[in-house]
């Protein structure tokens, strides 16, 4: 009597590739025999990084993808998850080529995936205090920052360094990704944790550390922080039009309505006598300051209950045991003819 076994679960790695010729092949050379694929995005480099690859690199497990033009990392990673899942993956790893990002740790990402811990697991390199006095200090800063604003926009309040690139997915969850709609630059792993966040996926952290030697950053903290706000502000309201008006209506929904009309009309109504008052020379009624006064506090009040709400609604139950995962067709922007792929 025969059985069905289930096969052992394949595990591919995405690697953008954008002038990383120095590195990305030590990166590929110490990906252990744990992954079954390896995916090389080269994202329109100047420097032929698939070129280079193919002529240099033996690993029978690598494939070069080339986009035409450059598309940003999100794009490149975006194209290394639609390769992989039409590759049947079940598990998806992206890192990057200029060997800032140990692959070694990579089973430490997949184990919770694969054990129906979580959909989504990204690195934290702020998890040890001593490992932080070696990254920059600008970039320890920024991510400080943007972390909070990250947490915010996404609903995941209990992960941090929102922009570390080194993450694993599960296919299943990666196949309901809007392919077209995730930024493409350097937005893309803060803007994903926001789409994660609208599929209810659940987030894990991975204590990882970076190495800083010789590569060179394309990212500059100083230069992206403001556009990044205006998009975390962006998203931040998505999500909670979607979570909280759209899909459902908790409780938490009057709060936030009751807590934003009361500070609203407690500010202006406190402003305009204020005001008044300061033209004409005289003093403000004590009533008229007790209103605006409870109603900036009330609204206070119920705006962090909302958070509180919002706080304690994290997504927690992984959902890739149980949905079905769907055909994904190529993105729009690399139909016709805007990519190359070709087996190493």
């Amino acid at each position: 009597m025969s059985s069905w076994v289930r096969p052992p679960p394949s595990v591919a790695v995405v690697i953008p590739c954008y002038r990383v010729t120095r590195h990305v092949l030590g990166v590929i050379d110490r990906i252990g025999p744990e992954v079954n694929r390896i995916f090389c995005i080269d994202d329109g480099c100047p420097d032929g990084s698939g070129d280079f690859i193919e002529a240099h690199c033996r690993d029978p497990r690598v494939n070069v993808i080339r986009h035409a033009q450059n598309r940003g990392v999100g794009g490149a990673v975006m194209t290394g998850y639609a390769a992989a899942i039409a590759a049947d993956s079940d598990v998806i790893v992206k890192i990057d080529g200029d060997g800032q990002m140990d692959p070694a740790l990579l089973p430490e990402f997949v184990a919770p995936i694969l054990s129906g811990n979580a959909d989504y697991t990204k690195g934290n390199r702020f998890w040890e205090l001593g490992e932080i006095r070696r990254m920059p200090p600008v970039r320890r800063v920024g991510n400080l920052g943007l972390s909070f604003m990250a947490k915010a926009s996404s609903g995941y309040w209990d992960v941090f360094d929102p922009t570390n690139g080194y993450t694993a997915i599960h296919a299943s969850v990666a196949s309901y990704l809007p392919f077209d709609s995730i930024s493409q630059r350097y937005f893309f792993e803060t803007d994903i944790l926001f789409r994660l966040n609208t599929l209810r996926a659940t987030v894990k952290d991975i204590p990882m550390t970076a190495h800083y030697a010789d590569e060179t950053s394309h990212l500059k903290i100083s230069k992206v922080i403001g556009e990044f706000a205006v998009k975390h502000v962006r998203n931040g309201l998505k999500r909670i039009g979607y979570s909280y008006f759209l899909r459902d209506m908790p409780v938490a929904s009057i709060e936030l309505a009751i807590g934003l009309l009361l500070l609203t009309f407690g500010v202006l109504f406190g402003g305009y006598h204020w005001y008044q008052s300061s033209v004409a020379d005289t003093s403000t009624p004590v009533g008229t300051i007790m209103i605006a006064t409870i109603a900036i506090i009330s609204g206070l009040q119920f705006l962090l209950a909302f958070v509180s709400y919002d706080i304690a609604n994290t997504p927690r139950t992984p959902m890739h045991p149980v949905i079905r995962r769907r055909p994904v067709p190529m993105p729009n922007a690399l139909k016709d003819g805007g990519i190359r792929d070709s087996a190493g």
